[in-house]
């Protein structure tokens, strides 16, 4: 229109259908339309002063950057990483049994957190277990974290509060008698093994990783330096963290245990499996967890996981009076927040010992003045005839 002035950034033409469309050239210098249309040619030009505005302030993003299937993404995400085996074998889990069936096809820069709240949903629905869809979730958001780094997407999708942390159910507190009937119950073979995942508070992998050099009883020591993974077999490799690699000292308890193993059931040389199967392979979880399932229902168990052992043991040592750090070089820990799970607990203990403690005063002390109280009562006439 005469006197109208031209705008500096973009234009707007209007379409056949009576609405607006508005288009503006790119730093790239492609020329790009709008994503939507527009009823009037004033809101057209609103939408195009704010584009130009991102540009300055150098948050434009460009919008086809996101043109990357989901699933290709994801499997390269993971090819990158120096990941451990068994960490990479759980990604490639999570990633074809639980996410790639709805966001495999995907474009990065479609997928929105409706979608995300949907998905997660449908595997709650389908019986899923909470842990497996936190840690799936989890994997998610930090595939599309780098997408965000990468500028392939603007925002990160997975904003679910709460989505990522596992709810995982309470275990049992085995008693010491309840590990030693475990350890009772088992083949001689792995006795020493049931004592020492409690005793030394270690992991399946790290049991089955163990070689004779990393066993000092005289010094009464369990070194990590090596686990065992099992994928497509056995391998061998250093402990997923720096925190893993540890020494642990031993209770005098189980010493006599352990070098009866030794003497009878390990594997020779300073690099012989400690934890060997009846013909000297490699420690298969599956196969011990067969003996494992009968052990436990012998003795009244059932329920109990052989992981459990672990946990019994981090209890032991937190009522022993183990610092937080202590508990963590223990455990293999870096972060504290398991650590502090098992300090409650020795909190609790403690609580309920000085309850007990105050129960048991109170009694000493109401007995105390019921006698004063009776022996009072013919206090006058005692002292007069006392005269």
């Amino acid at each position: 229109m005469p006197g109208e002035k031209k705008r500096s950034f973009g234009n707007v033409r209007v379409l056949a259908s009576g609405r607006f469309q508005a288009r503006y050239r790119g730093p790239d210098g492609r020329l790009r339309n709008a994503p939507m249309t527009f009823a009037t040619k004033k809101a057209a030009e609103r939408w195009l002063t704010l584009k130009e505005a991102e540009i300055v302030q150098g948050d434009w993003f460009d919008p086809d950057a996101g043109a990357v299937r989901f699933a290709e993404y994801a499997e390269q995400w993971v090819a990158e990483r120096d990941l451990a085996p068994r960490t990479a074998d759980l990604y490639q889990s999570l990633l074809r049994l639980h996410l790639d069936p709805t966001f495999g096809d995907a474009l990065l820069k479609d997928i929105r957190e409706s979608h995300v709240r949907a998905w997660r949903a449908s595997r709650r629905r389908a019986n899923v277990g909470k842990v497996t869809v936190a840690k799936a979730y989890r994997l998610m958001r930090a595939v599309m974290n780098t997408a965000v780094r990468d500028r392939l997407v603007k925002d990160n999708p997975c904003r679910i509060e709460g989505a990522g942390q596992e709810e995982s159910e309470e275990r049992p507190a085995l008693s010491v008698a309840e590990v030693y009937k475990l350890a009772d119950a088992v083949p001689p073979r792995y006795r020493a093994l049931v004592l020492l995942a409690a005793f030394g508070s270690l992991r399946w992998g790290e049991l089955a990783g163990l070689r004779r050099r990393c066993l000092d009883l005289d010094g009464r020591t369990v070194t990590v330096r090596e686990v065992a993974y099992e994928l497509k077999g056995v391998r061998f490799g250093p402990p997923k963290s720096k925190a893993s690699r540890r020494t642990v000292q031993l209770p005098k308890l189980i010493v006599a245990d352990l070098r009866a193993h030794l003497d009878t059931f390990a594997a020779p040389g300073p690099d012989g499996l400690v934890f060997v199967g009846e013909r000297g392979n490699p420690l298969l979880r599956s196969n011990f967890s067969q003996l494992w399932v009968r052990a436990r229902a012998s003795v009244g168990l059932a329920g109990v996981r052989f992981h459990d052992l672990r946990h019994a043991g981090n209890t032991y040592s937190a009522e022993a009076g183990a610092s937080l750090r202590e508990l963590m070089t223990r455990m293999g820990h870096s972060s504290t927040r398991a650590a502090l799970i098992y300090l409650h607990a020795r909190d609790d203990r403690a609580r309920a010992l000085a309850d007990s403690l105050g129960e048991r005063a109170a009694r000493e002390l109401a007995e105390a003045r019921e006698r004063e109280q009776r022996e009072g009562s013919g206090g006058p006439e005692a002292a007069s005839g006392g005269g």
